[in-house]
């Protein structure tokens, strides 16, 4: 039997066609996402954006629209700018809470009508306001959609060992922490990518960072410790809003190459993102020393060393190719179809 799976991001959009293995027959990628329904106020681009990718991931795959038993999603596709808006659980959630809300939605408009539709329900934090005030309690407040199917998937392989804590490093950072019993206890998010994307992109510093100086080639495979080392000391000292001056000092001021400029830059950017683990006392008493990485080698490499820094014991497992990354989801939101039994 064949299904579609759909990943839909705030920019980006994916759809798979999959047999109930997880092996993939055909791909589809858009530059659609939630972000189209916020800036227009209209889910029709998202609508038809998902359904050309459906399509289009068909015809690669060369199966019979009526060979595809149901089409399986998770993310923002959830949300209040995605097609379908579907409150989230309550954390700790694990696989049995997610098969048993795997929901089945209708008037999608992405595929004829006659294929079910099901949607994976995201995951938010369990608090207690009380007499608290707002202000007093939002930084215990967080939510993912999406991550959830991850995680999943994550806990679906072999050589990953609980308790834990998942960093899936993206557009934002997310660390989320899992008990030895695989289920989510609740998540810190950041705007890491946004960040950096945002500071690199829209103002001065970007031209002291960015990959077009044709005459300074970086060397494969460069990451040097010691600059590292010094943003981190730099952002514990100043903070992140001076520090961010620093790498145009280091290119009018002083003798560096773009590429280590950029590796301060990005390790800036990490290390006021690594204060997050501060706040993982919030799921347990006692900081975890196992963690898994979820994202780009280069990002992957540059966190563990800063989590290496602050927990010389600590156990590393980075999931680092495009690769085993789409397989994160796609295995994870099989298991979840497999376990409401939906997938015989």
């Amino acid at each position: 039997m064949f299904y579609v799976t759909i990943d839909c991001g705030t920019t980006n959009s994916r759809a798979y066609v999959i047999d109930g293995r997880g092996k993939v027959y055909g791909k589809a990628t858009k530059t659609v996402g939630v972000k189209d329904t916020a800036t227009t106020g209209s889910k029709t681009r998202l609508q038809e954006g998902l359904k050309e990718i459906i399509k289009a991931a068909i015809q690669e795959a060369e199966i019979p629209l009526e060979e595809i038993k149901a089409v399986f999603s998770s993310g923002m596709i959830t949300s209040e700018i995605g097609l379908v808006e579907i409150p989230h659980l309550l954390a700790p959630s694990g696989l049995d809470d997610l098969s048993k809300n795997f929901t089945k939605v209708s008037g999608t408009n992405i595929i004829d009508e006659k294929i079910p539709v099901y949607f994976v329900r995201g995951v938010k934090n369990e608090i207690n306001i009380g007499s608290r005030t707002a202000a007093e309690v939002v930084g215990e407040l967080d939510f993912m959609r999406g991550e959830e199917t991850q995680v999943m998937g994550i806990l679906d392989r072999s050589d990953i060992s609980l308790p834990a804590t998942i960093l899936i490093l993206s557009s934002h950072t997310k660390f989320i922490s899992i008990n030895a019993s695989g289920l989510i206890k609740g998540s810190l998010t950041t705007m890491s990518g946004q960040v950096y994307d945002a500071i690199k992109n829209y103002t001065f510093v970007g031209k002291s960072v960015g990959t077009n100086q044709e005459s300074e080639e970086e060397p494969s495979g460069y990451f040097d410790e010691k600059v590292v080392d010094d943003a981190i000391n730099w952002i514990n000292k100043v903070g992140i809003v001076r520090s961010l001056m620093f790498p145009r000092f280091l290119d009018v001021l002083l003798d560096t190459t773009w590429y280590e400029r950029h590796l301060f830059f990005q390790a800036l950017i990490a290390a006021e993102d690594m204060l997050a683990v501060g706040q993982l006392d919030l799921f347990d008493d006692e900081l975890p020393t196992n963690y898994i990485l979820v994202g780009s080698k280069e990002r992957c490499k540059l966190y563990q060393h800063i989590l290496k820094k602050q927990f010389p014991n600590a156990s590393m497992h980075a999931i680092d190719t495009i690769e085993e990354i789409d397989e994160l989801s796609i295995h994870g939101i099989l298991t979840i179809a497999r376990k409401a039994e939906i997938i015989k």
